[in-house]
């Protein structure tokens, strides 16, 4: 998990997140997700640093601090490097990934590195072990296209928010209206 996202579960985990995105009225379902991830012996993957702004501006003062460690009144931007090298270990043996959002504020220089990380990590996965690499969303898509390696990735489609329900089972109208016919 990473983006504005990881911030409503380092909140959900009791850890200060400063002036960082958080979705308040996501924090009970952070922590269900957290206790069934526990519950069922799961690895959820957050961050372990951040790269913290004073401000949200491409000439904002950065820092890169532990995830526990979120100064009052800074906000999270991107992932650390700490966390892109735990991610490139995690997925190193996984042979079918899906990225559906950014790491970071990536169009902006200083807060796309986390982004691009797991951009070259998926597309290294890719091209050189034949993992399949799904990337949804347009976020993801200009990220992955940004980067460079759009043409390393198995798929890339712009419907990140449909990708997901269809992943999760349920029957998109534009399939639906096709099976009407």
């Amino acid at each position: 998990i990473g983006g504005g996202m990881v911030f409503t579960f380092l909140k959900a985990k009791g850890l200060g997140v400063g002036t960082s995105l958080v979705e308040d009225d996501f924090i009970d379902t952070a922590k269900a997700v957290i206790a069934k991830a526990e519950k069922l012996g799961k690895e959820l993957i957050l961050p372990v640093d951040i790269i913290v702004a004073d401000k949200f501006d491409a000439d904002a003062e950065t820092q890169v601090v532990a995830v526990d460690a979120i100064p009052d009144g800074w906000m999270g931007l991107d992932n650390g490097p700490e966390s892109t090298k735990a991610q490139k270990e995690a997925l190193a043996d996984c042979q079918t990934v899906i990225m559906n959002g950014p790491m970071g504020v990536f169009e902006m220089e200083k807060f796309n590195k986390g982004t691009f990380g797991i951009v070259d990590i998926l597309a290294d996965l890719s091209k050189d072990k034949g993992a399949i690499t799904i990337i949804g969303g347009g976020d993801s898509v200009a990220a992955t296209e940004q980067s460079g390696r759009a043409g390393d990735m198995s798929h890339i489609s712009t419907g990140g928010g449909a990708s997901l329900e269809l992943l999760e089972g349920k029957v998109l109208p534009g399939v639906a209206a096709l099976d009407e016919k």
